[in-house]
């Protein structure tokens, strides 16, 4: 065996390596919900003494984490996204993924036993999962939380969840191409920063 034939193998074993170590290290679909869900049971239980701000910080790297951002972003504005320039699909990416957090950190900020169960999980078109889970409440009532998830490079992400079988995408999908035709690309931006500030205040996830 010659050097060349030599290198090259060894490269294309390095490689293959990497990729399997990369992978092993990967979450599963499973886990990524877990992940999610693990991280809002111990943001409420400490909801009273992190308050909003806390809440924000601990939420904001996993939930960052977890979505699909980018992508989201890019659906939910339909085909308005191709009329955005570099700066304006940065700046709403960013802006959407903070109103995200923001709208978790407000809504999870009490704790009364409330358990998240993972109760099964599909496969759909396009590579995509639904992984089906359920929150139980205090007082009985479960919730119906269903993740869409797709592979992002080597991970996978949330691009969709779907509460008691209503879809936030679609819900966000209308309501925000709708600003854009009627109002334009800032008026939009005015709506989500305003959302942002709303959840700030005390009580302001009554919306």
């Amino acid at each position: 065996m010659n050097f060349i034939s030599l290198f090259y193998r060894l490269a294309v074993l390095s490689f293959f390596a990497f990729q399997a170590a990369f992978s092993a290290g990967a979450l599963e679909p499973s886990s990524v919900v877990d992940k999610l869900h693990l991280s809002l049971l111990e943001t409420m239980k400490k909801a009273d003494q992190l308050g909003y701000s806390g809440r924000y910080r601990n939420l904001d790297p996993v939930v960052r984490s977890v979505f699909d951002f980018p992508s989201i972003a890019q659906i939910v504005v339909g085909r308005y996204w191709k009329d955005f320039s570099e700066g304006q699909r940065t700046s709403f990416v960013e802006t959407f993924t903070k109103l995200s957090v923001a709208t978790y950190a407000s809504r999870f900020d009490d704790y009364s036993n409330e358990e998240f169960r993972q109760v099964a999980e599909d496969k759909l078109k396009e590579e995509r999962v639904l992984i089906k889970t359920e929150l139980k409440k205090s007082n009985g009532e479960v919730v119906q939380l269903n993740y869409v998830l797709q592979p992002k490079g080597n991970q996978w992400k949330i691009v969709n969840v779907i509460a008691n079988g209503v879809s936030d995408l679609s819900l966000k999908r209308a309501d925000y191409t709708a600003v854009l035709r009627d109002k334009g690309y800032d008026a939009l931006m005015a709506m989500l920063n305003e959302k942002i500030a709303h959840y700030t205040k005390p009580g302001g996830n009554q919306t």
